[in-house]
């Protein structure tokens, strides 16, 4: 999410990532405005906040597809149990320490990707949450990240909206 990561060497990894970033550009551009209150409020009966989405989106999306299974980072994969609910906020947490670590998970995935070939094979896939292999290749994950977060978009401007009547792309 800044221009600190070397441009992909490959034309269908640069589109992946344009794409990508513009989903992640969605997702902190629907949100911004939000007072920290309004950011923590639950957004729908379930209790998830638009924050809590923003973590699970740094550390169950970012994080654990681009560092877990596609480079295989042991620290990383060790440490998943760390995390019992990444839709949950500690209070005491900033929200800009919320934000902040999405966009820092974003730059290390767009690193870890901007070298590869799309066909690379995953270095580590996750049995015991998902069983045998769906997503075999960069392409793969890079598609399936991208439509997770272009997903979770949709959730944030339903309650952006419900919040405060703004909706992303629309003068109100």
């Amino acid at each position: 999410m800044t221009t600190t990561t070397p441009p992909a060497a490959n034309a269908e990894i640069r589109a992946l990532l344009s794409a990508l970033e513009a989903q992640r550009r969605h997702v902190l551009g629907i949100l911004d405005g939000l007072s920290p209150e309004a950011l923590r409020r639950p957004a729908l009966p379930s209790g998830w906040s638009c924050l809590g989405l923003v973590r699970h989106l740094a550390l169950d999306v970012e994080r654990f597809w681009f560092q877990a299974v596609l480079a295989g980072d042991a620290a990383v994969i060790a440490s998943l149990d760390d995390i019992d609910d990444a839709w949950q906020v500690d209070p005491a947490m900033p929200h800009t320490e919320v934000l902040d670590r999405y966009r820092a998970e974003a730059d290390r995935a767009d690193a870890a990707v901007a070298a590869a070939d799309p066909g690379t094979p995953l270095a580590w896939w996750p049995h015991h949450l998902f069983g045998d292999p769906h997503l075999h290749t960069v392409r793969d994950v890079l598609l399936h990240v991208i439509t997770e977060t272009a997903c979770h978009a949709g959730h944030l401007d339903a309650a952006r909206e419900l919040a405060d009547g703004r909706r992303w792309l629309v003068l109100t």
